[in-house]
């Protein structure tokens, strides 16, 4: 039986479709248990201050992870090891690779327990910065939270370190299993820590899913003799360039926690419950890009950044392209899904115990304005992914920088105008049916965000295809046409249908909202499938193959250093 365990886990996955298929199937068993620690999130606490100070406990654990691991983000880390093991003769050097690891695990260590201890101390003058709106009382608890946290990030990062070696040899299954383990703890800290430590056991979750996260890649590292240990020997001169090449991703990342930090603090002075209206529709929204655009960037960033070293330029803008038309496939139907079934998705995943109808509006509210920027984010991530595998790191630091400066501004203005002017503020509640609900102008903060991500993926659309002028638009085009004019019949189909399907179930009781949203969506999904089929997509004829290959019942490869 271990045997069987460790084979499955030491599965090579060389196929872009297959690798995230697989990822995107684990991704959404990782997504499944995070909507299950939402709704019992939801039903325990509902949309209260109490979760407000959970929430916004996060903040600055994130801004910690984001801003140091992400110097040896895998982005980085994995074309630098990469570089290391495959010399200029052709010939193998694990003996390198694996000192420039040790010393990179030996500085992140001692580098994030510093900064933590320095944090935890410093946190009571921290905190009320992050959230302006919360009552004192509210901050006491918030400094505690944060501080337990603190262990979180370090965990993580370690994760973040040993996943850039199960993927460099392609053992996407340890990989895809780590989020699924990081979310199980949580779940768990929600159902059992909870009852018997409050809000506190649920941070002890968080911890404990971190530990997961990074546990189960383990034995990868030992069966590779790739596991870390401590060391004074630390190449000075290549930490130099890793943490140059990591430096503009992590301004990147930071300005966009900054980002998010700021909406966060918006939203704490709009009143009890915004920012978890906000946090959960957030969270709604990243299921799809996980699924789709996280999945397909993180399968194709290990032959990106071989296919770049190689000087294969013509396969490496092909990667790209078909990476893009998988992207753009999947994610316009769920953009249109989002918003015609909002209140079915949000009432059936977090409608129970003290979440009211109330909350269920807003954040289904909220959940379609996050969802009209599902196809950017996504593309966003993949071509972020090509400009490091190709080496150029500040071209997406400066867009991500720029627009990051616009989405709090719009913010800003945003809410300014919808208190202000009562006509705007009539017609976005009535399009959106909040009328009469408490904290609308908290959905201004997802218009917001979705409008600057727009705009970032347009800027840096323009800026790849000029930086890697071989890239075609044609088929891209053609993909994205063919999805759209599929997706609004899928749409309208199953608008249709919620009005039949309301009439037939009790919409007041979990299975009617459930089977009124299930069976529209499936009528929708089916029109969407028949009409691609007619046009003969191509990403539906891939996807259709990639299923066939029944990659599942493939052999094992068992690979030796040597062959690499």
């Amino acid at each position: 039986m271990v045997k069987r365990i460790l084979n499955l886990l030491n599965w090579e996955f060389n196929n872009i479709n297959q690798a995230a298929l697989l990822l995107g199937f684990f991704a959404l068993m990782s997504q499944i248990l995070g909507l299950f620690r939402d709704r019992a999130l939801a039903s325990v606490l509902g949309a209260s201050s109490s979760l407000d100070i959970y929430y916004a406990a996060f903040r600055i654990p994130d801004f910690l992870y984001v801003t140091i691991a992400s110097l040896v983000a895998i982005t980085a880390l994995l074309p630098f090891l990469n570089k290391k093991i495959h010399t200029q003769d052709g010939s193998t050097n694990f003996s390198d690779a694996k000192k420039f690891f040790n010393g990179v695990f030996t500085s992140y260590l001692a580098i994030m327990v510093i900064i933590s201890a320095i944090l935890y101390v410093v946190m009571p003058w921290l905190a009320p910065l992050v959230v302006p709106g919360f009552a004192p009382d509210q901050v006491v608890e918030l400094v505690q939270l944060s501080r337990i946290m603190l262990l979180s990030p370090i965990l993580m990062g370690l994760s973040n370190l040993f996943s850039s070696v199960t993927q460099m040899f392609r053992r996407f299954m340890v990989y895809a299993l780590s989020p699924v383990l990081y979310n199980a703890g949580i779940l768990y800290g929600v159902l059992v820590l909870y009852p018997k430590f409050g809000l506190h056991g649920i941070a002890y979750g968080v911890v404990g899913g971190a530990l997961l996260h990074g546990l189960i890649q383990v034995p990868i590292l030992i069966k590779h003799k790739f596991m870390p240990h401590l060391t004074l020997k630390i190449m000075w001169q290549d930490m130099r360039s890793l943490i140059m090449l990591s430096l503009p991703r992590t301004l990147g990342l930071a300005t966009t926690n900054i980002s998010m930090m700021v909406l966060i603090g918006f939203a704490s002075l709009i009143g009890a419950g915004a920012i978890s209206v906000f946090q959960f529709s957030y969270n709604l929204q990243s299921v799809p890009l996980v699924l789709i655009g996280l999945s397909y960037s993180v399968a194709a960033f290990p032959t990106l950044s071989r296919l770049y070293a190689d000087n294969k330029m013509d396969e490496y803008i092909s990667e790209i392209v078909r990476a893009a038309k998988q992207i753009i496939f999947w994610s316009i139907p769920v953009v249109f899904l989002f918003i015609v079934l909002r209140a079915q998705i949000v009432r059936v995943i977090l409608g129970s115990g003290m979440f009211s109808w109330a909350d269920t509006r807003l954040t289904a509210a909220a959940l379609a304005l996050f969802s009209l920027s599902v196809v950017a984010q996504g593309l966003i991530l993949l071509m972020v992914r090509g400009y490091y595998a190709a080496g150029k790191t500040w071209r997406p630091l400066v867009i991500n920088v720029t627009t990051t400066c616009i989405t709090i501004a719009l913010a800003y203005i945003l809410i300014h105008v919808f208190e202000k002017y009562e006509y705007f503020h009539y017609v976005v509640e009535s399009i959106l049916r909040v009328e009469y609900i408490e904290n609308t102008t908290m959905l201004m903060l997802p218009l917001a965000f979705s409008i600057g991500l727009i705009i970032n993926f347009i800027w840096l659309w323009r800026a790849f295809k000029k930086d890697f002028k071989k890239i075609g638009t044609r088929s891209l085009t053609k993909a994205f046409f063919q999805s759209f004019a599929a997706s609004f019949m899928m749409g309208f189909v199953a608008y249709e249908a919620l009005v039949v399907f309301g009439n037939i179930f009790n919409i007041d009781t979990f299975w009617g909202i459930f089977l009124q949203g299930f069976l529209s969506g499936i009528l929708g999904i089916s029109v969407l499938i028949i009409i691609l089929k007619l046009m003969n997509n191509e990403q539906l004829a891939e996807l259709s193959k990639a299923i066939k290959s029944k990659f599942w019942k493939s052999a094992v490869i068992q690979e030796h250093q040597a062959d690499l």
